[in-house]
């Protein structure tokens, strides 16, 4: 009986060895991974960081064109109301009143 008891006794060693060894492993694994996941998660922060200002920026951008639209528009109208004037203002009186007495007479029409 003591024989089998010291086999059993060997054989559990064994296996204890093998989940020492295995435990070992996946340890190191582990350790390896959370550094990998370290690496990553601020690597991840980074670009984050970096998608907010690009989108920022963006949005800033997006607002600065609507306003240079809007003052060209504003811009191109007065340019048309202030052409419009001059070419009134330097028409000889003769032509303006005709044309005035036609604009008159179209309208009675």
């Amino acid at each position: 009986g003591l024989a089998e008891l010291r086999a059993r006794r060997d054989e559990l060693s064994g296996r204890i060895r093998e989940e020492e060894a295995e435990r070992g492993r996946l340890q190191a694994r582990i350790g390896a991974l959370s550094e990998r996941l370290a690496r990553i998660s601020e690597s991840l922060a980074r670009h984050l960081a970096a998608r907010r200002d690009l989108d920022r920026s963006i949005a800033e951008t997006e607002a600065a064109y609507g306003k240079i639209v809007q003052s060209s528009q504003t811009l191109l109208d007065v340019l048309k109301q202030e052409t419009g004037n001059a070419s009134k203002a330097s028409e000889p009186k003769s032509i303006s009143k005709q044309k005035e007495k036609q604009t008159h007479g179209q309208k009675h029409s």
